[in-house]
């Protein structure tokens, strides 16, 4: 089975409890059918919003406020045109010129190929022609597909794409998710992905979305859907870590309240913020986060946190882990704009080197947690004895 070389991605505190991943899992499962945690819910339109949506929380009466003048959106369309021509010279000399440009938005014209070569996919689907069709030709796992079958339909029921069984998306979207399965058994199929994989389907056609799909599984979030959550459990805990810097106050609330992040952040994370900001903010957040990796996911969670749980009168109200929670998982519309969380996460009062030295000590702590684990292990089952070889290695 063909396998990809990834990089790794910022990781956190393996401190989280069993019971607290157990109810994440819950949660997520529970929440299968929520499209997001934004808006609020419109009526059933007659005709799609601009991105395709009939009705439901992304449903969009308004049009978009352009602020740009159509000469300067041409003028952009311009630049990315060239440098998308250009971009191994632009990725490998002038990457900055690259994430400045992604930062202030790729043009939607421009959206689909900016994405194919930002996630190295047009790399992967040119070393695997015919990959594709190839493993959905494969029977697969009945089980794995099974249970994508269950929750294909699940997945943005208000998009033109995914409004019934007739239309395209389904298919395309049990494809995706079932290539990927068999491309990757050890990770096989997460209900998490499903979201994951219908926005990429939204941009591009299903064979450039199967690849793009695969670097953000094996690459992007590496080792987020492999059972037991071990990296969203430190990816929680470097959460915490760096929100004791950006909000103290809201650090403290939920401190003081025993609000574990996972209880909260695992949404957003899991499925890559597909459910939880609106289309627009969306878009922008994931041209950026294709472009510098998961923190950009840190930073949008930062946010979300610090203005929601920042005003005093706020965190009075919530005196204890419910209303806290309740808060973080619906928060006001406004924190979830798109000027207002592309203003903020460039603005937040941490580095790279914060990141580092969090992965770094989450990484620490993990290490420590499981040498721990396999010392329990070994005493267990041997006693503390020295006559058993190898007893208790594996955990």
């Amino acid at each position: 089975m063909a396998t990809i070389t990834t990089a790794a991605s910022p990781t956190s505190n393996s401190s989280a409890s069993t019971t607290s991943v157990s109810l994440l899992q819950r949660q997520s499962s529970k929440n299968a059918d929520t499209v997001s945690v934004c808006s609020t819910t419109s009526a059933f339109s007659t005709c799609p919003d601009r991105h395709g949506f009939y009705g439901g929380n992304q449903f969009s009466e308004k049009p978009k406020k352009e602020t740009l003048t159509r000469e300067q959106i041409i003028a952009r369309e311009k630049k990315w045109i060239h440098m998308t021509a250009h971009w191994a010279e632009y990725m490998n000399t002038n990457y900055k010129k690259v994430r400045e440009r992604c930062r202030k938005g790729i043009p939607d014209a421009l959206r689909q190929k900016a994405w194919f070569l930002l996630t190295g996919a047009n790399h992967l689907m040119a070393k695997f022609p015919d990959w594709y069709q190839h493993l959905l030709d494969q029977p697969g796992n009945p089980q794995i597909i099974d249970e994508i079958r269950k929750d294909q339909h699940r997945q943005f029921p208000h998009h033109e794409m995914f409004i019934d069984d007739d239309k395209p998306g389904q298919k395309e979207l049990f494809n995706v998710l079932k290539a990927y399965s068999v491309y990757n058994p050890t990770v096989g199929y997460c209900q998490a992905q499903a979201p994951i994989a219908a926005f990429l389907l939204m941009q591009l056609p299903s064979e450039q979305a199967f690849w793009c799909f695969v670097a953000i599984c094996d690459k992007y979030l590496e080792n987020y859907f492999t059972p037991g959550l071990e990296m969203l459990q430190r990816d929680a805990g470097m959460l915490n870590r760096l929100l004791k810097k950006t909000s103290p106050a809201a650090y403290r609330h939920l401190q003081k309240h025993n609000v574990d992040p996972l209880l909260y952040m695992t949404d957003w994370f899991l499925c890559a913020m597909t459910r939880t900001l609106p289309w627009d903010t969306l878009l922008r957040v994931w041209d950026c986060f294709l472009c510098e990796g998961v923190r950009i996911f840190f930073k949008v969670a930062l946010v979300i946190i610090g203005a929601t749980l920042g005003p005093q009168k706020v965190r009075s109200q919530c005196n204890g882990l419910c209303e806290t929670l309740a808060v973080l998982r619906s928060p006001p519309k406004k924190f979830l704009e798109e000027d207002f969380i592309m203003h903020h996460i460039f603005r937040l009062n941490i580095t790279i080197d914060d990141f580092h030295r969090e992965h770094k000590k989450q990484e620490m702590l993990h290490r420590k947690a499981k040498l721990e684990q396999q010392k329990a292990a070994q005493q267990q089952n041997g006693g503390g004895g020295g006559s058993s070889n190898g007893a208790g290695r594996s955990s």
